[in-house]
Order: C-alpha cells, then sequence, then structure tokens
C-alpha cells in the first residue's frame, strides 16, 4: 500500500499530461513552429515589462501568504526569511506537481529551523492552500456575475444562468467564512496541534492577498496576448482560473499540457500561435525562472544548515 501511495500521485500527473497532450495536439493541427516564433518575436518590449512587473506582483503576495499564516499562528519571523522561504517553496511545487506535499517538505526544513512544531507547520501549509482556494472561488465567482457568458466558453450545454447562481453560492459560501470569524468560532482542538479560526483581521487580509497574487498571474498571460482578438482582461483571468486550477488538480508537473489546452480551447477567438506565445511567458517568468533561482536557494541555505550542524558537533 505504501508503494501504491508513493507512485499515485505521479501516475495520475503523466496521464494528465499524456490525455492533455494529445488533445492539444489536436487544437494545434496546422500550427508550424516559425508561426509560433513569429508571434512570440511579436511580442513588444512594453508587453514584456508588464508582464514581469505582474510576475513580482503575484510572487510579493504569495510570501504574503506564510505572513498571514505565520501572523495567524502567533509567531514572528524576519521578512527576508519568509519572502525566501515562501518563493522557493511556490516556484518547486509550481513545478514539480502535487504541490501540497512538496510545499510542505520545504517549509517543514524551513521553519522547524525557526521553531516551529511539525503541527504548526501542518496548520500552515493547510492555512495557505486555504487561503489560495479562497481567493480562486472568490475571483471566480466575481468573473462569473460579470461574464456570466464565459461559462460558454468551457461547455455549449450549459446555461448562462448557471453561471449567476454559481456565482452567488460561492459568495454566500465565502460571507459564513466572514461570519464565522466574526462570531469567533471554538478552535478545533486534535490530539497533535490546535486549529484556531482565523480573526477577522486576518480573514480581511486573506481576501485581499489571495486574489491579488490570481490577479498579478493572470496578468502576465494577459499583458503577453495581442489587442486583436483580446476579449479583455476579465475573460482571461476566468479563463487563467479555470486553466491553473485543472493544471493543480492534475498533479502534472507545472501543469504540462492541461494548462496550453484548457487556454486555447477556450480562445477560439484568437491565434492558436498567439495564445501559445503567451502561455511560453508565463511559463517562463513564472515558472522556469523562479524554479532555476529557487533551487539556488535551497543549495545555500542547506549548506548554511550543514555548516552549522557540523560546527555544533565539534567539540
Amino acid at each position: 500500500m505504501k508503494r501504491l501511495k508513493a507512485y499515485f500521485w505521479p501516475v495520475v500527473g503523466l496521464a494528465a499530461i499524456l490525455v492533455s497532450v494529445r488533445a492539444l495536439v489536436h487544437e494545434l493541427r496546422g500550427l508550424s513552429l516559425n508561426e509560433f516564433l513569429a508571434s512570440f518575436q511579436a511580442i513588444s518590449l512594453e508587453s514584456w515589462l508588464l508582464a514581469i512587473g505582474s510576475t513580482l506582483v503575484a510572487y510579493a503576495a504569495l510570501a504574503a501568504y506564510d505572513r498571514l499564516a505565520l501572523d495567524h499562528l502567533g509567531h514572528r519571523i524576519s521578512l527576508w526569511f519568509i519572502t525566501l522561504c515562501s518563493f522557493t517553496t511556490y516556484a518547486l511545487s509550481h513545478n514539480l506537481g502535487a504541490s501540497v506535499f512538496s510545499g510542505a517538505v520545504v517549509r517543514y526544513r524551513a521553519y522547524r529551523s525557526k521553531g516551529l512544531t511539525p503541527g504548526e507547520v501542518g496548520v500552515l501549509v493547510a492555512f495557505c492552500s486555504f487561503t489560495f482556494t479562497l481567493g480562486t472561488l472568490m475571483l471566480s465567482a466575481i468573473v462569473l456575475l460579470l461574464r456570466p457568458n464565459i461559462i460558454e466558453r468551457f461547455s455549449e450545454f450549459l446555461p448562462i444562468e448557471m453561471s449567476l447562481t454559481t456565482g452567488c453560492l460561492i459568495l454566500a459560501l465565502i460571507a459564513l467564512y466572514v461570519l464565522g470569524s466574526l462570531v469567533g468560532m471554538r478552535p478545533l482542538r486534535t490530539r497533535w496541534f490546535q486549529l484556531h479560526y482565523p480573526r477577522p483581521s486576518i480573514v480581511l487580509r486573506q481576501l485581499i492577498i489571495a486574489p491579488v497574487e490570481l490577479l498579478g498571474a493572470a496578468g502576465i498571460i494577459y499583458f503577453a496576448l495581442p489587442e486583436a482578438g483580446n476579449p479583455g482582461y476579465v475573460v482571461i483571468l476566468g479563463i487563467f482560473l479555470a486553466s491553473f486550477s485543472a493544471a493543480l488538480l492534475s498533479h502534472a508537473p507545472g501543469g504540462i499540457g492541461v494548462l496550453e489546452f484548457v487556454f486555447i480551447a477556450a480562445l477560439p477567438e484568437m491565434d492558436p500561435a498567439d495564445v501559445l506565445a503567451a502561455l511560453a511567458i508565463f511559463r517562463l517568468l513564472y515558472l522556469l525562472v523562479p524554479f532555476v533561482m529557487a533551487l539556488v536557494v535551497i543549495l545555500v541555505f542547506e549548506h548554511s544548515r550543514f555548516l552549522a550542524e557540523r560546527g555544533a558537533k565539534e567539540p
């Protein structure tokens, strides 16, 4: 059973990649490499700068995830350490897949060195994952209410009224979460840790920080797309939320194939070469460059830990 559990998510991720890539090849039939390169080279310097700015906004908000979770737990750690830890965590998890597990390993090593217990690290990981989910749901509800016809991009059989109903339902559930904080729900106590309901000030910051990260990430793709046929930022945001969520749920490393397939299928009015070029920039700025930088951070951290542990053992 342990071996099956160890291989389960990698197999799921591989299956998602194969299915998505096959569907993507069908969508991109007739597209040549020259067309893709032409679209990539046509992206202006201004668009590059705006996409880079959006990347910085997204990763700054991700650092705030950890800071918020630590405030909830009552720990004070330097902002520099939190920023490096958060950056490394998300840069790795976004590329490796199974983000909850890979993120937990990095955070465990880092925050245990700062005195957090295993139970507290577990709460921190769960809190950050919930904050991301909360932001995704809130923005999805807003998009569904502002652009109810966006649902037709994913299925022609779903009525537009379903967008309005779903959006209102999601916002109602978020309102209940906020209400639980205002009335002061009792903490959940287990044998290993206590799970306290977030304070109203924490919940308010969750509702601000999580959307900012997603708005920044979606902005990378929006600014990289050409104006011709562009349906607007709100629609791009809605497609991004759907595609990025599908990529995470697939557990495919970096959401390879999944992200591209959903995006291209949901933007039939745009040239697939232009969409693919924008997604290539997203992968470069949001995934690949941070991934390389994260590996450097891990090497430096582990080397410093090794030297510190060796120095402690020496008489």
